[in-house]
């Protein structure tokens, strides 16, 4: 049976249309541009907002009216958890009075929870800085733990609109299969990478370096959430010396001027690596992200 051209054509935009109306009856909040990159990635017909950008500090964000009223209109929250967001999470749910959102519900989605976090700790206390008892939560550098994110993330949104699961499955699927090919290609690519030695600001690449095998050897932060103080700086000038330091990394959100300073008594070069998704030019989804930061530990090889 011949079909009409045209008449496929409108039956597709049809099923198109349908698929992004059933997609769009979720309102998507997420904490930061990784999530929110992720959100787009699986449920593109959604309306999803990012409260924070790749030029601020996760750790400390303004609970604004503006947010409160974007997380009172959310039907999933999306965050990297591991109480990243303890400092202001807590506060939007509170203002917003959305049931849905609130702990516990299955509005509330922390990747975190769906894999093991790196450096889990027994105990803190206000000696150690500004430590994560729950892991480290910057896990959107870890291909193989955002691929387990991914698909509990697609599951989250299945559970919240099962009348568009199949499309949402469809959208992992597609995903999934190009995220697997490039974590294949990254991995080639950053072979060169292997056994070298930075040293950087905070651990806010800790699953970077540990997927690629390289070695943070000090960080500029005299402790975690210190800004670097001029005596911490000057014990490292000996350390970055030696000959074996790759790059002094910084992330796009914090401030160069510790690693300029070190990097001016010692040659060592300055990496600004975007933190997340949106920091510059070349990381404007996850996939750009990835390869962007690459790029540049490569280019300093």
């Amino acid at each position: 049976m011949r079909i009409n051209s045209k008449l496929l054509g409108a039956l597709l935009a049809l099923s198109f249309g349908h698929s992004s109306m059933a997609m769009a009856a979720l309102n998507i909040f997420a904490c930061e541009p990784e999530y929110g990159a992720l959100a787009k990635e699986l449920a593109p017909g959604a309306k999803i907002y990012t409260a924070t950008t790749a030029m601020q500090d996760p750790h400390q964000v303004q609970a604004r009216p503006s947010l409160i009223a974007k997380m009172r209109q959310a039907d999933l929250v999306a965050c990297a958890g591991a109480d990243l967001e303890i400092g202001w999470l807590p506060m939007l749910q509170m203002k917003s009075a959305n049931a849905a959102v609130r702990e516990g519900s299955d509005g509330l989605f922390f990747g975190a929870d769906q894999v093991e976090p790196l450096d889990k700790l027994a105990s803190v206390d206000r000696s150690m800085g500004d430590v994560h008892a729950k892991g480290n939560p910057h896990l959107q550098f870890d291909p193989e733990r955002m691929l387990r994110v991914a698909r509990a993330f697609s599951d989250r949104l299945k559970q919240l609109d099962p009348e568009a699961a199949a499309d949402y499955e469809a959208a992992h699927a597609d995903f999934a299969a190009r995220w697997q090919a490039a974590t294949t290609r990254w991995q080639a690519q950053a072979e060169p990478l292997k056994g070298k030695k930075v040293i950087a600001y905070h651990t806010t690449f800790r699953y970077l370096f540990n997927w690629l095998g390289i070695s943070q050897e000090a960080d500029l932060e005299p402790k975690p959430g210190l800004p670097p103080t001029s005596g911490h700086l000057a014990s490292l000038v000996e350390r970055a010396k030696a000959g074996d330091i790759l790059a002094i990394v910084v992330a796009s959100y914090q401030d160069e001027r510790g690693a300029r300073w070190l990097s001016d008594k010692t040659g060592v070069p300055v990496l600004i690596l975007p933190a997340s998704v949106g920091a510059n030019d070349q990381s404007q989804d996850l996939f750009g992200l990835y390869d962007n930061v690459l790029a540049q530990l490569l280019g300093g090889k």
